[in-house]
């Protein structure tokens, strides 16, 4: 077992504390056994006397009867309760038998009054503020809700009542089944694999006995609309795993097993990330990941708010990310220098899709020319050869930190970016759209600091907003000269709206422009818009009607983006304009003038021409 030292410098914020101060913390530190179910912390109730590490096993965050989080070894619980003084936020439990460390309160608190420990404490606060966030949206978009024919797979398939037990038993091979069903006198029997092992070979039967004989007849069947809550209540009720499901007329469209729904746990946004988390290898981690349309699909069948989708997202991303970087450190050693992985663009925003591709980056702290470079470009490759592997592609313009333009050291980024905002021609504007939309997702260094100390210069780079403004400007809504909706005239999107570059882009960069003139640090549009606004820059009528469009466009886009994959389709952001209601149509109408106004505006204030 590793010793407690060893384990605790594994994982913030102990891994920035010298020797002294560490062998404070061991030596504050006690041992406590709880086994499953046992509450750990009770919502509401005392105020934590310590910090709690979980050592093995595994502990839940709970709100309510709502789970919020699933916490591992290493991860840190009790501390905001401790610190404060205050009851906790969330009851904590024994998932699992579980062994913790609990930290004295008087050394925690010298721990998190450091400047790491403040920053790690503000970040986790942050961080499980997020958490609830997902656990609200998982409860909303219930998967135990959607109606039991969404989990039917395939056609349903039968035999004659006169075929034999080793023919039935051939269908159920070739075609991966473990049920067949068999018609007789107007109804439906049924023969599973397990009747096939409990009623054939354990009553020593041969395989020319006839399906009629060792049949369930007749079967219970449940009709379409049937919520699958109610399916596994009737299974478990009736101690059976297999319910055909029937349409209006009496017509079996197919079988489901209780295999079907068990597997339905997966597809909430928690249990996605924990599975990532908790994933022993990479194809364990890119398996789980796939999983995520499945999950976004469920979001937006629920009415979720599409910009908490769009968070939902992200943040399994993250996950996924932080997870290849864990994995990819185990086989390659420990890294040479401090460190930190970082997501651009829409993914640093958490406004992605599920059309969207990697935009990523990387900074140490050590000389480029050195040995660290080339582990990092190791460690870069593996990750984003995960991603590939998770469905999200490559930036077709090289935005990878597997690229060595887009993996530096600190002082490195902190000239790149002074540069793109020195520099006279297109590229600083460009990259502004892609590179000034940062967050750290992995690593101990504090790369962000650096970075926003840099984009605090902005309001005094007069050129730089002016080139940041012009692009801003370039994506054009799709609305005529009287307001009409303007599809696209030829090729293969021939015929729709591109939502994404004639709508959402061109919000998010009137955004970014304004937060750069303002000197603002935040990444995420709305806040951006609402900095703005606070900041003087743009009225609050016009903040709240790009806020509006934003949102309806991201639904339209995520619900013709569900659409296509329960389809079979590939995701995109090109969205008929007839499959839209006429209020909906009425609206992104009017969603695309307030954003051709803010351009309109925007190229005014900065005397462009459009």
């Amino acid at each position: 077992m590793v010793d407690i030292p060893s384990f605790l410098r594994t994982y913030p914020p102990f891994d920035a504390l010298d020797e002294e101060t560490l062998a404070r913390v061991v030596q504050g530190t006690e041992i406590a056994f709880f086994p499953a179910g046992e509450v750990i912390l009770q919502r509401s109730g005392e105020p934590a006397r310590a910090a709690y590490v979980v050592r093995s096993g595994a502990v839940e965050l709970l709100d309510g009867d709502g789970l919020v989080d699933l916490l591992g070894p290493g991860e840190l619980f009790g501390h905001p309760s401790l610190t404060a003084g205050t009851e906790p936020s969330f009851t904590v439990r024994a998932y699992e038998d579980s062994l913790c460390y609990l930290i004295d309160a008087e050394v925690m608190e010298d721990v998190l009054g450091t400047r790491e420990g403040l920053t790690f404490l503000s970040a986790s606060l942050r961080r499980r503020m997020v958490r609830a966030l997902e656990g609200l949206e998982a409860d909303r978009a219930d998967p135990w809700r959607i109606d039991v024919e969404r989990l039917i797979r395939r056609e349903p398939i039968s035999c004659e009542s006169t075929a034999t037990v080793r023919e039935a038993a051939e269908m159920m091979a070739l075609h991966r089944i473990s049920s067949v069903l068999v018609p007789v006198d107007g109804e439906w029997g049924i023969v599973t694999d397990r009747d096939l092992r409990s009623r054939v070979l354990a009553a020593g039967l041969g395989g020319e006995t006839r399906v009629s004989e060792i049949m369930t007849r007749p079967v219970r069947t449940v009709p379409v609309g049937s919520p699958a809550t109610e399916v596994l209540r009737l299974m478990l009720e009736l101690g059976i795993h297999h319910l055909p499901v029937v349409d209006v007329r009496g017509v079996v469209v197919g079988v489901v097993t209780d295999t079907d729904l068990m597997g339905l746990e997966r597809r909430t946004p928690f249990a996605l990330r924990s599975a990532i988390e908790r994933a022993s290898d990479r194809d364990g981690a890119v398996a789980a990941a796939r999983e995520l349309p499945g999950a976004v699909c469920d979001l937006v069948e629920a009415s979720a708010d599409p910009i908490d989708v769009g968070h939902v997202v992200g943040v399994t991303v993250d996950a996924l990310t932080r997870r290849l970087t864990e994995l990819a450190i185990d086989e390659l050693g420990s890294p040479p220098a401090s460190w930190a992985w970082l997501a651009l663009g829409s993914e640093a925003r958490h406004e992605q899709a599920l059309a969207t591709d990697q935009d990523h980056a990387l900074a140490y702290d050590a000389p480029e020319d050195g040995d660290a470079d080339s582990y990092f470009a190791d460690l870069a490759e593996r990750v984003a050869s995960g991603l590939e592997a998770a469905g999200i592609p490559r930036c077709k313009a090289g935005v990878s930190a597997s690229r060595p333009g887009w993996r530096l050291s600190v002082d490195g980024w902190r000239g790149r970016f002074s540069k793109w905002m020195r520099d006279t021609g297109p590229e600083g504007g460009q990259l502004a759209s892609i590179a000034f939309d940062y967050r750290r997702v992995a690593g101990p260094l504090d790369i962000e600091a650096a970075l926003d100390e840099v984009v605090r210069e902005s309001p005094r780079r007069s050129l730089f907003l002016r080139r940041v403004a012009q692009n801003a400007i370039l994506g054009r809504p799709p609305v005529g000269f009287f307001g009409n909706l303007v599809v696209e005239a030829g090729g293969e999107h021939a015929g729709t709206l591109d939502v994404k570059g004639g709508g959402i882009m061109p919000v998010t960069a009137i955004a970014r422009t304004h937060a750069l003139v303002a000197g603002l640090t935040a990444k995420r549009t709305l806040d951006r818009l609402a900095g703005a606004a606070a900041a003087g820059l743009i009225e609050e009528g016009d903040r709240a009607a790009l806020d509006e469009a934003f949102r309806l466009l991201w639904l339209v886009r995520l619900e013709h983006q569900a659409s296509r994959v329960k389809s079979g389709g590939t995701p995109d952001d090109f969205v008929d304009p007839g499959t839209l209601g006429p209020l909906t149509r009425a609206a992104v109408k009017e969603g695309f003038r307030a954003i051709d106004r803010a351009q309109r505006e925007l190229a005014l204030n900065f005397d462009l021409r459009r």
